[in-house]
């Protein structure tokens, strides 16, 4: 892999004082690989905005470039502000730009309905300050009317002022390869990098996918069911799935690779080696 194919890692933030210092320990193993950032989510209606601030800080603290994700959904102007104002003041110039999603039970949508309308205020309020991810969805968003909608919305998103762009996770390589193409069929040419899901469990796997609209191909379910708790040959299939993914990605010229790391450090690692990715 080429250094100017860049890697990055996902977390989430941890809710006790022991999960942060298992967390530290797993960017520490995955550090040794040289990523670009290490980003982190963000819960429904910003019900994590402590947890992802403090996790980013000890990210940044330890040396290492961390990007926290921001969703606006049931926000208003002035708390969006502030929270931009408050990452400036950290030291942070890269956001994970997101529409998200609003706590069950809530119905304010707040003063941002889509995550176009986000772009384009931080640009607005902080000019070139940080660099925007946006999120891709080349199986289209599970809530989306359309296929050709979909990739509207996502144009319309980049056109405001993303940089680049993240997709969500699939098996598919083609899916990828035809939303790339659609998008500069459509005149976009900023760097969408696939989002890779290494696998360690089905069933989670099966209902993270269900959720997020992702396609686990026929075939490889039936594989992946077939074992039942036979977590090893699970593991075993998954890296070898993901890692030959990741190859014909590279191969084909995605500008890097986005890990879901789900807090964990050793599947991706065992992938990033069958990758040849190193320290470097």
């Amino acid at each position: 892999m080429k250094p100017q194919q860049p890697i990055s890692f996902e977390f989430f933030p941890t809710k006790t004082a022991e999960g942060a210092e298992k967390l530290a320990l797993v960017r520490d193993k995955l550090s040794v690989l040289n990523p670009l950032y290490f980003s982190v989510t963000y819960g429904a209606g910003g019900s994590t905005q402590e947890g992802t601030i403090n996790t980013v800080k000890s990210i940044m603290e330890a040396g290492y470039s961390a990007a926290p994700h921001l969703s606006c959904i049931g926000s208003t102007r002035d708390s969006i502000k502030e929270i931009l104002q408050l990452f400036i003041s950290l030291g942070i110039d890269r956001i994970v730009a997101l529409r998200g999603d609003l706590p069950s039970g809530h119905r304010d949508v707040g003063e941002f309905r889509y995550a176009n309308e986000l772009v384009e205020f931080i640009r607005a309020e902080t000019g070139d300050h940080f660099h925007i991810e946006a999120a891709a969805y080349p199986e289209v968003h599970p809530q989306a009317k359309n296929a050709q909608l979909d990739l509207e919305n996502f144009i319309r998103k980049m056109d405001a002022g993303a940089d680049s762009a993240i997709t969500q996770y699939f098996f598919n390589i083609d899916s990828y390869l035809y939303f790339i193409d659609s998008c500069k069929k459509a005149g976009l040419d900023k760097p969408i990098v696939p989002g890779i899901m290494p696998i360690t469990n089905y069933s989670r796997l099966a209902g993270f996918s269900d959720m997020c609209g992702a396609e686990i191909p026929r075939w490889l379910a039936k594989r992946l069911a077939g074992y039942g708790d036979d977590i090893d040959s699970i593991k075993a299939l998954g890296l070898e799935v993901i890692s030959t993914l990741c190859e014909k990605l590279l191969a084909e010229g995605a500008p890097g690779l986005h890990f879901y790391t789900l807090n964990q450090s050793k599947t991706t690692l065992d992938i990033c080696h069958n990758l040849g990715i190193r320290n470097h």
